[in-house]
């Protein structure tokens, strides 16, 4: 295969791990951020949302072999950790024994997979520049050094806009013909909150679980850092009578915080400065399509589909594009037209697919998790799965820990699981005696 001079606009997650996968065939590449680099600036805190690294990102890891390097920062999560307004505890494992999601903090994966991009000689790091245009035909990208407002233009054989959810390269491609493109902003916001370490340096609850505040039409969640601390992220109406626009002074928080969260108050020493220094988010979902443009453009990552987090899969499908788009770069025998073209072709359904996925998990993690219906509906779910492994796999194991099942799939699944726990759930007297003989005989007719 040629060696190709590469462009890679977004030196974030994906745009790193990319760089690697392109670096390893023996490409050129040339990767500008930006933004300052996280590594030696000091980066604003408040828009990070800790990361839910699974079995799809662990994949896209290990092909570039940097999984162990990630392992080493990584905390393993198995199940939720659901916290009733009275106090009470309640935990979901989210898979069989050994399996778990992991905690990862964004700015410490970012810079180590900076580090792992860096050892390639062929890996060309460029921070403090903002693309401003490119033509997507020559091909070329134009950037502002942020720093001394210097004007440059790269020209390179292939970019690649790695660049998020408001990415300047799918901007350009946006005036080209007959693109589509929406994007749709949920009525919630977000806000980073902090609990710090014990003071002894250990944590102040269960390490190993992602921690949920389920309040219905909001919820508040916390993972574990490895320095014993948790990052909170509050989900939160904008306006309505529970919402950010209700909160305007600390006494407002305050009554808030103890009537909805009243165990966590005392593990948030720094609430009150959290929530006036930390932004409010937004949270939005982006479909565009074409991802591609013949064999001088690409898109990866949010800036091809940008979507909310909680299926904790943004990072994830991120990962596995770059898995995807390696292996049609493998498979194309240098023709790079065809290689873009089957990357898009294998990953817009699923892109799509998990934008959904989230906006339903939205609802389940807000709405439904504490639900006495919902719990029983799991442990059934539990139980097939255990006995007729073949015929069902719940649809968070579709989503989490089977890789090799695409996200379509798991969407196409999980509606069919829905059907069928609807009629068992139907069974007469299932609630209070769904072990009972009679009652197994008549959900495995349904199973097989």
């Amino acid at each position: 295969m040629a060696t190709k001079n590469i462009t890679v606009v977004g030196a974030g997650l994906v745009g790193s791990l990319l760089s690697i996968y392109l670096a390893k065939k023996g490409h050129i590449v040339n990767v500008y951020e930006r933004r300052p680099d996280m590594r030696s600036a000091a980066i604003p805190a408040g828009r990070s949302i800790n990361l839910a690294l699974s079995d799809r990102g662990w994949r896209g890891l290990e092909g570039a072999g940097i999984g162990d390097a990630i392992r080493a920062i990584a905390i393993p999560m198995s199940g939720r950790m659901m916290h009733g307004v009275d106090g009470t505890l309640n935990y979901q494992p989210y898979g069989k024994e050994g399996q778990a999601i992991n905690s990862v903090s964004r700015r410490i994966l970012n810079m180590t997979l900076m580090d792992c991009a860096e050892q390639y000689p062929n890996i060309t790091l460029h921070f403090n520049h903002r693309a401003t245009d490119c033509d997507i035909d020559a091909p070329w990208v134009a950037f502002e050094n942020t720093h001394t407002g210097e004007q440059s233009r790269v020209e390179s054989d292939i970019i690649i806009g790695s660049d998020g959810a408001f990415s300047a390269i799918r901007e350009r491609m946006q005036k080209t013909d007959r693109y589509n493109f929406s994007q749709d902003y949920l009525e919630h916001a977000y806000k980073e909150l902090t609990i710090p370490p014990a003071d002894d340096g250990g944590f102040r609850m269960e390490k190993n679980a992602l921690h949920i505040w389920a309040r219905k039409s909001f919820m508040m969640i916390a993972l574990p850092n490895t320095d014993g601390s948790f990052t909170c992220t509050l989900f939160f109406p904008y306006k309505g009578e529970v919402s950010f626009e209700q909160l305007r002074t600390e006494d407002d928080v305050r009554v808030f915080f103890n009537e909805y969260f009243p165990d966590a108050v005392p593990m948030m020493p720094t609430l009150i400065e959290d929530f006036f220094g930390n932004p409010t988010s937004s949270l939005v979902t982006m479909r565009a399509f074409p991802w591609v443009y013949g064999n001088t453009a690409a898109l990866i990552g949010d800036a091809a589909h940008a979507i909310v987090p909680f299926y904790g899969q943004g990072m994830n499908c991120g990962f596995e594009d770059c898995v995807v788009m390696s292996d049609c770069i493998d498979a194309s025998g240098g023709d790079w037209t065809a290689a873009f073209a089957n990357y898009e072709r294998n990953r817009k359904p699923n892109g799509d697919a998990i934008a959904q996925l989230a906006l339903d998990n939205f609802i389940e993690m807000r709405d439904k998790v504490a639900d006495p219906d919902f719990l029983l509906r799991k442990k059934i779910e539990a139980k097939l799965h255990a006995e007729y492994p073949r015929s069902f796999t719940p649809l968070y194991t579709l989503v989490t820990f089977s890789p090799d099942v695409p996200y379509s799939e798991a969407l196409r699944r999980g509606r069919e699981n829905d059907t069928l726990m609807d009629a068992i759930l139907a069974i007469p007297g299932v609630h209070d005696r769904w072990d009972d003989e009679d009652v197994r005989s008549a959900v495995q007719s349904f199973v097989q």
